[in-house]
C-alpha cells in the first residue's frame, strides 16, 4: 500500500480558461432573468397590498413604484420577460431537434438578445 502511485489525472477546467460563448451567455441569462423577475412581481404585488391596506400606506409604494428606482426595476422586469420569452421559443425549437449546430445556436442567442431589447424599447414606446 505505501507503494501505491496516484494516477495523473487531469484537473477539472474551471471558468478563468473557458472563452465565453454567446450559446453560454444565453444560457446563463436565460436562469438570471428569470430568478430576476421576482423583484419586479415582488414591487408590483406590494404596490397592490398597499392599494387595498390604507391611503398613507398606498402613497408610500406607490412613491416608490414610479420612482426611478421604480421605473428601473419595472424596465428590467419588462426586459426579463421579452428575454424569457424569446429563450423559451429558442428551446422550443431546440427540442425540435434543429437549430442545435454552432453557427445556428450563436445567431439564434444573438436573436434572442437583441430581440428582447428592441422587444422592450417598443413596449415602452407604446406603453407611454
Amino acid at each position: 500500500m505505501a507503494d501505491a502511485r496516484r494516477a495523473e489525472r487531469p484537473l477539472s477546467p474551471h471558468l478563468q480558461i473557458y472563452r465565453w460563448q454567446v450559446p453560454m451567455l444565453t444560457s446563463i441569462l436565460t436562469r438570471i432573468t428569470g430568478h430576476a423577475l421576482i423583484a419586479g412581481i415582488v414591487l408590483g404585488v406590494w404596490w397592490l397590498l398597499a392599494a387595498a391596506t390604507s391611503d398613507d400606506y398606498f402613497a408610500l409604494a406607490n412613491a416608490v413604484a414610479t420612482s426611478w428606482f421604480g421605473d428601473l426595476v419595472f424596465t428590467g422586469s419588462l426586459w426579463a420577460v421579452w428575454y424569457h420569452y424569446l429563450a423559451g421559443l429558442r428551446h422550443l425549437y431546440y427540442d425540435a431537434g434543429k437549430g442545435l449546430d454552432i453557427p445556428t445556436a450563436e445567431k439564434l442567442g444573438w436573436a434572442c438578445i437583441i430581440g428582447s431589447v428592441v422587444l422592450t424599447v417598443i413596449t415602452i414606446f407604446l406603453v407611454r
